[in-house]
C-alpha cells in the first residue's frame, strides 16, 4: 500500500463495522452461490418425482394408521410446496442482509468528522458490496436481518427432515413403498447380509439432530447489552459450521431423491390391506350413504366394518351383504358418473385406487408450480 494513503486505513471505522459488514457480505455469497442451488436441485428433483408418480397409488396414513388412498407424487408433493415456499423466503430473507459504517457506538461520531454527509459515505461504501446500511445501528448491525436468514434456514432444514423421516419410514420391511438406491457392493448390515438400510435418510435426520439446536444460540445473539458487549463474540462463529451442516444435509438428500425407487406392486398390495382389507374405503361409503339421504349413515358404515373385522372378510364384501344400503350407494355414485351402472359398485369398493380424489391433479400442479419458480 502507498505511504500516501496508510492513514486512511481504518480511518472512522470501528472493528464491528468491518466484522459485521464482512458477516453479512460472507453470509449473502455462501447463501447466493452455494446454499440456494442446492435447494433448488434438490427442489427440481422432488418436483420431477412427484410429476412422474402422480398416479401411482399409495395409501394415506395419519396417526400411523391406513387413512385413504392418495397417490406417492401427492405425498411428495407435500414437500414441493413446503420446501419451495422455504426457498422463496430464503431468497428474499438474504436481500436484507444489511451493513454498517458508523462507528464506535453507531452514531457516526468518526465519520462526521471526515465527510460532511457520513450517510453518504456509508451508502457508498457499502454500494460496492452490494449491501445497504442498517437502518440503525449500535456498533453491531442490527441482528434481526441474519436471525431471520438462519432461522428459514432451519425451516428448511427441518422440511428436509421431515422428508427423510417419511422415507425412512416407507422403506420399513413391513411397509416397503419405496428403496433408496443401493450400490451393488455395498454392504447393508456387517452381520445380517439381506439388509439394506435407509442409511442416507438416517443420516440426514442425524444431521438436523445436531444443527437444529443451534437456533438456540442464534436467537441468544440477538441480545447485546447497550451499543455492544462481547457474548456474540466466539458463539457467532459456529454460524459456518451450521450452514455447513445444513448443506451436507441438502446433498444427502439429493442423493437419496435421485436414486429413489418406488416399489408400486407392494403399494397397491398395502393398499388393499389392513386388518379390514379395502376397509379405508369406508368414508366414501359413508359419506354416499348420508348423501342419500340416510341419517344414521356413519353408525351403519361402522357396524359394516366391525362385521368385516370380526368376519375376516373385506369391506366390500361385508358391504354387499347389505344390498339395500349398497343400492342407496350405487344410486349416488351413478349420479356422480363415478360407475356407468349400480352393478359397478361392488367393484368401485374393491379398488380403493379409484377413491384418491385430486391427489394426481395436485401433483402434478404443485410440481409444475414449482418447476417454474425455480427456474426449471
Amino acid at each position: 500500500m502507498p505511504k500516501d494513503f496508510t492513514h486512511l486505513i481504518h480511518l472512522g471505522a470501528t472493528s464491528v463495522d468491518i466484522l459485521d459488514t464482512s458477516l453479512s457480505l460472507r453470509i449473502s455469497g455462501v447463501t447466493r452461490e452455494v446454499v440456494l442451488p442446492f435447494l433448488r436441485k434438490l427442489e427440481l428433483l422432488l418436483c420431477a418425482f412427484a410429476d412422474r408418480e402422480a398416479d401411482t397409488p399409495q395409501v394415506g396414513r395419519t396417526h400411523g394408521q391406513h387413512a385413504v388412498p392418495i397417490t406417492l407424487g401427492f405425498a411428495i408433493s407435500e414437500y414441493v410446496a413446503r420446501l419451495g415456499k422455504s426457498i422463496l423466503e430464503v431468497e428474499n430473507r438474504v436481500k436484507d442482509l444489511k451493513g454498517k459504517l458508523s462507528g464506535a457506538a453507531g452514531a457516526y461520531n468518526a465519520t462526521s468528522m471526515i465527510v460532511k454527509d457520513p450517510l453518504e459515505l456509508e451508502r457508498a461504501y457499502l454500494e460496492e458490496l452490494n449491501l445497504e446500511p442498517s437502518e440503525y445501528s449500535t456498533q453491531l448491525v442490527e441482528p434481526e436481518y441474519l436471525l431471520r436468514l438462519l432461522l428459514e434456514f432451519n425451516v428448511a432444514f427441518g422440511i428436509i427432515a421431515n422428508l427423510a423421516d417419511d422415507l425412512r419410514n416407507l422403506q420399513r420391511s413391513e411397509i416397503g413403498e419405496v428403496r433408496e438406491g443401493f450400490g451393488a457392493e455395498q454392504v447393508g448390515s456387517s452381520t445380517m447380509p439381506q439388509k439394506r438400510n435407509p442409511w442416507n435418510s438416517e443420516h440426514v435426520k442425524s444431521l438436523w439432530k445436531a444443527f437444529m439446536p443451534r437456533v438456540q444460540t442464534f436467537f441468544m445473539d440477538q441480545i447485546s447489552e447497550h451499543q455492544r458487549d462481547l457474548s456474540n463474540s466466539a458463539s457467532q462463529r459456529f454460524i459456518a459450521d451450521y450452514i455447513t451442516g445444513f448443506c451436507l444435509a441438502i446433498s444427502r438428500m439429493t442423493t437419496v431423491i435421485e436414486g429413489l425407487s418406488a416399489d408400486r406392486k407392494k403399494m397397491l398390495s398395502n393398499l388393499h390391506s389392513g386388518n379390514i382389507p379395502g376397509g379405508i374405503m369406508a368414508e366414501p361409503a359413508y359419506i354416499l350413504l348420508a348423501e342419500a339421504g340416510e341419517p344414521n349413515a356413519h353408525e351403519v358404515i361402522r357396524r359394516i366394518t366391525l362385521t368385516a373385522e370380526n368376519e375376516k372378510s373385506s369391506f366390500a364384501a361385508a358391504l354387499a351383504k347389505q344390498p339395500q344400503v349398497l343400492a342407496q350407494i350405487a344410486g349416488k355414485l351413478a349420479e356422480l358418473e363415478k360407475i356407468a351402472s349400480p352393478e359397478e359398485a361392488f367393484s368401485f369398493f374393491e379398488n380403493p385406487q379409484g377413491y384418491s380424489g385430486l391427489a394426481a391433479k395436485k401433483a402434478r400442479d404443485l410440481a409444475e408450480k414449482y418447476k417454474i419458480l425455480m427456474g426449471g
